[in-house]
């Protein structure tokens, strides 16, 4: 069964890939989804091979970024961090009337303060141990550009 936080995610790798043009190659409708069981990254250019990860967040307000973002899991992205490996993130803000923005931050101008880690999960949880991350938003606000 799909949840609620499922289908917001699709929503918003279908809107990167719909609307957003390859950031490297600038080609438009290259980028395509990735399998869901894919670490750290949500969609890649067929053509040039551009991987970057894709966040989705409901929002009163579309037009400045939240404070901070859900991640995934905790473990590979701090694997990446330690080999300097970031991936680029999309920032799909989405109202209550499916209106939505697209904010996006390079890999570049990412850093580690701005990963901070989630209180693992209990032992009675169904992933008892899994810890995930936060993205701390408040590190790099000035640095996200709106593209919708």
């Amino acid at each position: 069964m799909v949840t609620v936080r499922q289908v917001l995610g699709a929503f918003g790798e279908a809107r990167v890939v719909q609307d957003c043009a390859c950031p490297k190659c600038k080609r438009s409708k290259s980028l395509i989804r990735l399998p869901l069981s894919f670490k750290c990254a949500d969609v890649v250019c067929d053509f040039c091979g551009y991987l970057a990860q894709v966040k989705s967040a409901s929002s009163k307000r579309l037009d400045r970024i939240p404070k901070s973002v859900l991640g995934a899991a905790r473990g590979p992205q701090r694997e990446r961090m330690e080999a300097a490996i970031y991936f680029p993130l999309f920032l799909v803000l989405v109202n209550a009337a499916r209106e939505y923005s697209i904010f996006y931050l390079a890999a570049d101008l990412q850093e580690p303060s701005m990963f901070k880690p989630r209180k693992p999960l209990l032992e009675t949880a169904r992933r008892a141990g899994w810890q995930g991350f936060i993205y701390d938003m408040t590190v790099v606000e000035n640095r996200v550009i709106r593209l919708r």
